[in-house]
C-alpha cells in the first residue's frame, strides 16, 4: 500500500470510530453528532444566521444548513427569530433546553478528546495536525475549521486533559432520550 493511500484510509477509519464513540455517547441525548455540532457552535458563537452557522460547520457541506437546523427548532432546541428592522434576517439561538444539552455535549467532547490525548501520549500529534491542516487548508471544511479556530469571548474553556483509560466516553449526564431526525 502506498503511503497517500494508507493516510487516505487510517483517516477514514479514524474519523468512523470517532464517529462511533461520539454517536454512541450522543444517544442518551437524541441527538445525532450533525445535530450537536450545530449545538456547540450556536453555543460558543450565538446568536448566528443561517449561513453564519453554515460557515462554521464541518459536519454540512455549503453553508445553509437549514433542514438540520429545522429539526433542532422542532425539538425545541434551536430558536429561530426573524428580526422586525429586516424581515430577511434570521437569528438563530438555543433554547433553555438547548444550552442545557449543549452542556452535556460539551462534557461528552470533552471525554472524547482525553481519550484522544491518552492514545496520543508520548507521539507527534503536532506534525499529524499540521498534515491535516495543510491537507484541507484550501478546501471548505478545512476554511469552516480554520473560521471555529478564531477564539470568541463566549467559547468555553476546555480544561486540561486528566489521564483516563481509552474506553468509549460515555454520556455523563442522565435525562431522557428525545431522537431528533437527521
Amino acid at each position: 500500500m502506498r503511503p497517500a493511500e494508507e493516510i487516505r484510509y487510517l483517516v477514514l477509519a479514524a474519523q468512523r470510530e470517532g464517529s462511533r464513540l461520539l454517536d454512541r455517547a450522543l444517544k442518551p441525548l437524541g441527538v445525532t453528532d450533525a445535530q450537536a455540532e450545530v449545538i456547540r457552535v450556536l453555543q460558543d458563537r450565538q446568536p448566528l444566521t443561517l449561513s453564519g452557522l453554515g460557515d462554521l460547520l464541518i459536519c454540512e457541506s455549503g453553508n445553509s444548513p437549514s433542514r438540520l437546523v429545522a429539526r433542532l427548532v422542532d425539538a425545541g432546541l434551536v430558536r429561530r427569530e426573524v428580526l422586525e428592522h429586516d424581515r430577511r434576517h434570521v437569528e438563530l439561538t438555543l433554547t433553555d433546553e438547548g444550552a442545557d444539552i449543549a452542556e452535556r455535549i460539551l462534557l461528552i467532547e470533552q471525554d472524547l478528546y482525553r481519550v484522544i490525548d491518552t492514545v496520543g501520549a508520548g507521539h507527534d500529534t503536532r506534525a499529524l495536525t499540521d498534515f491535516l491542516r495543510a491537507f484541507v487548508a484550501d478546501l471548505p471544511a478545512g476554511r469552516a475549521f480554520e473560521r471555529r479556530r478564531v477564539p470568541t469571548p463566549a467559547a468555553a474553556p476546555v480544561p486540561a486533559p486528566a489521564a483516563t483509560s481509552a474506553a468509549a466516553p460515555a454520556a455523563t449526564s442522565g435525562g431522557g432520550a428525545r431522537v431528533v431526525g437527521r
